[in-house]
C-alpha cells in the first residue's frame, strides 16, 4: 500500500503529477480559494510508481510505501 501526501502550500496546481498518474488518482481540487493537486480516487489504486513525485517541479507530492 502507498500513501501519497501533497504539501498544498508548494503544490502550483500545474497538472503535471495529473497527467503522469497512470490509474489516474489525482485531480485539481479548490480548498479556501487555492486549487492544488488531491488524491480523489481509490487510495488502493496507487501501484507505487512515483511518477506524481517525479514529475512535480516544486517537490510537492510526496509517496511512502506503507
Amino acid at each position: 500500500m502507498f500513501v501519497i501526501t501533497v504539501d498544498v502550500e508548494k503544490c502550483q496546481a500545474c497538472g503535471d503529477c495529473i497527467d503522469t498518474c497512470p490509474n489516474e488518482i489525482l485531480e485539481l481540487v479548490e480548498e479556501n480559494g487555492k486549487k492544488s493537486a488531491m488524491l480523489t480516487g481509490d487510495p488502493d489504486d496507487c501501484i507505487g510508481c512515483y511518477s506524481c513525485e517525479a514529475s512535480c517541479e516544486e517537490d510537492a507530492i510526496t509517496v511512502t510505501e506503507m
